[in-house]
């Protein structure tokens, strides 16, 4: 509805369209890296699942880079079970406590330390050289590599968006909503770089690009009781982020069929159990079938994409609000400074997300457009085929029932 106001019907339902496809696909990437780890504590303890069973059905080419796909009997069995599982949790309307959230939320740090104080002692220097690997073609590897490697970030700062949700909830929206994003960016990003510096120092770059690195990290370490401590708290960890994902993704799905950009069924709310249960349904069905048949690799670009882009609007909504009408009060204050170009207010800093997002997001469309050179179309009709439901779906739906035409 905010939307609606400041920037109008057709650029709200963009940013909506993107929120979907963003919060959407990212839950099929959570339950993709779920099944990694569960697979892994499942193996600990004797109980291996037939390959075909934990691939999804669509895997890149090895050796080509992502710009070749191949298609075989295979379904990520586990990630289509927790998906399902999840679903009908939300359904039945069982809700995290902020006790037992807490809890999760400091068995996965405790897991990750453990993983530093005793991986540290394992680092192997030589596996940090070259600090920056020599580049191999297109954004492979190299300072093109990092760029890349950049853009696929933006995967995960799907959740800190939510902490500017909570702001209509803040005591003192002013200073809680800053202090939460950006100290939860900087602790993120801290614990984000030790990681990885101990990853990388134990295992191999090139034997990372797997689902579950850490448990492959601990594996060669050769600590079995360290193994079931990183299993265990990842796959717990990612099962309540798949859930507050896929939360989230309803409530948004909801919003929008409230206001008659989408199907009523959306909306519709179950008598007993108080929550959006028919379409909680339709988008576990969704979600199971991304995550049994598409491979993480092109999940987390379409993540990215949508990611940027609904970024980007955000920050040209920001400086659209300031400007429009100049007169309103505008209780946050932004960082850096502001411009003044003929009477239009800038904002550096959401200026400078602008310019960031939109550079973020060439990485991924060349390499889209380098796979399809190369006969992997997958991505792009997977992308231009959201595009038009999403057109479709407004033009013949959403515009006809909104309830905010007026």
């Amino acid at each position: 509805s905010s939307l609606v106001i400041s920037m109008g019907e057709k650029v709200a339902w963009i940013v909506g369209g993107l929120l979907l496809l963003e919060s959407g696909i990212s839950c099929a990437a959570v339950a993709a890296g779920l099944s990694g780890y569960a697979s892994s504590l499942l193996a600990v303890f004797g109980i291996h699942i037939p390959a075909p069973l934990t691939q999804a059905t669509l895997q890149p080419v090895p050796g080509s880079d992502g710009t070749a796909i191949s298609a075989g009997w295979r379904l990520d069995l586990i990630g289509l079970t927790a998906v399902f599982l999840v679903t009908g949790l939300l359904v039945r309307g069982i809700e995290e406590s902020a006790r037992v959230n807490t809890l999760i939320v400091v068995l996965k740090v405790g897991v990750l330390g453990l993983f530093v104080a005793f991986g540290i002692h394992a680092i192997h220097p030589s596996n940090w050289h070259p600090f920056i690997p020599p580049n191999e073609g297109g954004f492979h590897y190299g300072v093109k590599g990092i760029f890349r490697a950049a853009s696929i970030i933006f995967f995960a700062y799907v959740g800190f968006e939510a902490v500017s949700t909570a702001s209509a909830e803040a005591k003192n929206p002013t200073r809680d909503v800053p202090i939460g994003i950006i100290g939860s960016l900087l602790i993120c990003t801290i614990v984000y770089i030790i990681v990885a510096a101990v990853l990388l120092g134990i295992v191999p770059y090139r034997d990372l690009d797997v689902p579950d690195p850490l448990a492959i990290a601990v594996r060669v370490m050769n600590t079995p009781w360290l193994s079931i401590f990183i299993n265990v708290g990842a796959t717990i960890g990612l099962c309540s982020v798949l859930m507050g994902l896929m939360y989230a993704q309803s409530r948004v799905l909801m919003t929008m069929s409230r206001d008659g950009l989408i199907q009523s069924l959306f909306c519709k709310v179950h008598t007993k159990f108080r929550t959006p249960w028919l379409g909680t349904i339709v988008l576990g069905i969704i979600v199971a079938i991304m995550t049994a048949t598409l491979p993480i690799d092109i999940i987390s670009d379409l993540v990215s994409i949508g990611t940027a882009a609904a970024f980007g609007i955000v920050c040209f909504k920001g400086n659209l609000q300031r400007h429009t009408p100049p007169d309103r009060p505008g209780p946050f204050s932004v960082a850096v400074g502001v411009l003044r170009v003929r009477g239009f207010w800038i904002g550096i800093t959401p200026l400078l997300g602008i310019i960031f997002c939109l550079f973020m997001t060439i990485p991924l469309v060349t390499d889209m457009i380098h796979s399809v050179a190369n006969g992997n179309p997958v991505p792009l009709i997977l992308l231009t085929g959201y595009v038009i439901l999403g057109i479709v779906t407004y033009v013949f739906y959403g515009r006809r029932n909104s309830t905010m035409a007026g």
